[in-house]
């Protein structure tokens, strides 16, 4: 029987190995939150399993309030999961065979190289090394810094825990928060903001981003990949920043009150947050329809590939973008950086924007039979969902059951990634055969 097993998962191929290995996370996660030490409360059945798919997912998505409604050991085991929800199963796997001497095979490499979207295997497992290490220090700089500001707050004990907390949740981009109201409390801290903005930013960026920064430092030696991801992040959190800043400056539900340096503050981290993070300094639902509407675009959008986030990812939507003006111009070639954008890379982006649009489009048909809510509410709900961003219009807990299923359904998808959850269930084939060409009209 075990042998029949284990020839069974040899055959999986990487991304439905990949999609096994997160589901095993949310079985184990949602087993132990489901468990009376894991709760001050009742928690019933479909709340265990839709935190455990939040956190794996690291979304930050919650039926209940986690800082009320779990124990300690409740939150200890939602923040392992983010961790390895984040970093990844296969991350912690070869970091482990690596301190036991044990050689690293063919399908471990595989794997990796799937959840961390690269092109080859070369070089695959120095990458994790590294990462590792890099997560460790950027995870443990942060620690310091917020255990600085809550320390004297909370005290040791508690002020140490929830520094740990929040920089495994910033880090990971899962929106988790042990207050009810998140961050809404340090709108205007400089520490709080500067420091868990920073983590999922960075986090937000990829690992192979990092890592090239880290071997190179010097802008025109990066890799294409890192000139985008570092030029986009720049304009689009910018121009985020800006359009949220003028659009809630004469709100006065979200802005009222507040002071200047408070509504910088305020506007910096609501722009950058949406693209995965999930954190809030400002309700979101105190915010304008216009600046609502731009929040569900950068949801969408995500963040970097290889990174703790999701959503079509930055760079596609840019390898899009210029694929659209390079055809306006009459242009035969993407070009950036005098680089060539390759013609497989132009299909590949298309093919997840369409397969994200139809995930996206299909659950929020389904969504709108399950739940009377606001429309409004509903497709912000499944941007989050699908972006594992964590922001909700305070529908999140008062989903139905079949609504509560179908969010943890996008949830799974939108980390495991649109294009290889579609490939779970598609069987790749290369034809020898070619057939002529014809035209057919088009716009």
């Amino acid at each position: 029987m075990k042998g029949k097993w284990q020839r069974n998962m040899i055959r999986l191929s990487p991304p439905q190995l990949l999609a096994a290995g997160f589901m095993l996370m949310i079985l184990i996660g949602g087993l132990l939150l489901k468990l009376p030490a894991a709760g001050t409360e009742h928690v019933s059945w479909i709340d265990a399993f839709f935190t455990a798919v939040s956190a794996t997912t690291v979304t930050g998505l919650g039926t209940v309030d986690i800082g009320s409604t779990f124990s300690l050991f409740g939150e200890i085991i939602i923040m392992v999961l983010v961790q390895l929800g984040g970093l990844g199963l296969m991350t912690f796997a070869v970091m482990a065979l690596i301190m036991l001497g044990r050689k690293i095979g063919l399908k471990q490499r595989l794997l990796v190289q799937e959840a961390f979207n690269q092109t080859s295997i070369g070089g695959i497992i120095r990458l994790v090394r590294t990462l590792f290490l890099f997560s460790i220090i950027i995870e443990g700089i942060a620690f310091l810094l917020l255990s600085e500001r809550w320390v004297p707050e909370y005290g040791w004990s508690k002020g140490m825990y929830y520094s740990l907390f929040h920089t495994v949740t910033a880090f990971n981009n899962a929106g988790f928060s042990l207050w009810p109201d998140n961050l809404a409390r340090y709108v205007g801290d400089p520490v709080v903001n500067i420091v868990i903005s920073g983590l999922f930013i960075i986090g937000g960026l990829g690992f192979t981003v990092l890592i090239d920064l880290w071997r190179k430092r010097d802008f025109r030696s990066l890799t294409l990949h890192t000139k985008l991801m570092l030029v986009g992040t720049f304009i689009i959190n910018l121009s985020a920043m800006g359009l949220i800043f003028v659009m809630e400056y004469g709100n006065q539900r979200s802005f009222g009150g507040l002071s200047l340096h408070e509504q910088l503050f305020g506007s910096l981290f609501q722009a950058v947050s949406p693209r995965t993070a999930g954190f809030l300094t400002i309700p979101t639902s105190d915010l304008t329809v216009s600046s609502i509407l731009l929040i569900m675009v950068l949801m969408f959008i995500g963040a970097g590939s290889a990174s703790t986030g999701s959503g079509i990812k930055l760079t596609t939507f840019i390898v899009v973008l210029l694929t659209t003006i390079s055809f306006l111009k009459g242009k035969d070639e993407v070009v950036i950086f005098r680089r060539t954008i390759r013609k497989a890379t132009i299909l590949r982006s298309l093919a997840i924007i369409v397969v994200s649009l139809l995930f996206v489009l299909v659950s929020l048909f389904l969504l709108t039979m399950t739940e009377n809510k606001p429309f409004l509410s509903l497709l912000f709900e499944v941007l989050s969902a699908f972006g594992t961003v964590g922001l909700t219009l305070d529908l999140t807990p008062h989903l139905t059951t079949p609504g509560k299923i179908i969010i943890m359904g996008l949830m799974f998808i939108g980390r495991v990634g649109p294009l290889a959850f579609a490939f779970i269930f598609a069987t790749r084939k290369s034809s020898a055969v070619k057939y002529p060409e014809e035209d057919i009209f088009t716009g």
